[in-house]
């Protein structure tokens, strides 16, 4: 009996297919993820964070904008932190490394759910908890 070959051909397997597009959105977002971060770095950097701000919070900026990050520092004016443009920076943020790290854990809960049923179950949890994560997320960032 032959071993059965595990690879199919593009017209088998599709173009366009959804896990297609699911690996295009992880290297996508991981270097969406990437933008973002030195966009935020460079931006505190530029707006006078490195003399008074410690490395700290200047990386706690670069990964999360957020106008809190900022206040417990020797800045002398929060307002600029507080702009629409880092609200924006940090939502979208917030959005691709949820999705991001949200799909990670469904690819490697597919891995040991042997049930079609079981992988339907986690999908369903992982739609609810990335929609749950970003909701709380938004509202965090826009009220703050």
């Amino acid at each position: 009996m032959a071993a059965k070959s595990r690879n199919l051909s593009i017209a088998k397997r599709g173009l366009m297919s959804f896990e297609t597009i699911m690996w295009a959105f992880t290297r996508l977002s991981a270097l969406g993820m990437y933008v973002l971060i030195i966009f935020g770095l460079i931006g505190a950097l530029i707006m006078g964070a490195r003399r008074n701000m410690n490395f700290a919070d200047v990386m706690r900026w670069a990964f999360m904008p957020n106008v809190t990050h900022v206040e417990n520092t020797n800045l002398p004016d929060t307002t600029p932190w507080a702009s629409p443009l880092w609200k924006l920076t940090a939502s979208a943020l917030l959005v691709i490394a949820v999705g991001h790290g949200v799909h990670g854990l469904v690819v490697i809960a597919d891995d040991y759910i042997v049930t079609a049923r079981g992988r339907q179950i986690v999908r369903i949890l992982s739609g609810v908890m990335i929609l749950s994560m970003i909701g709380i997320g938004l509202y965090l960032i826009w009220t703050s």
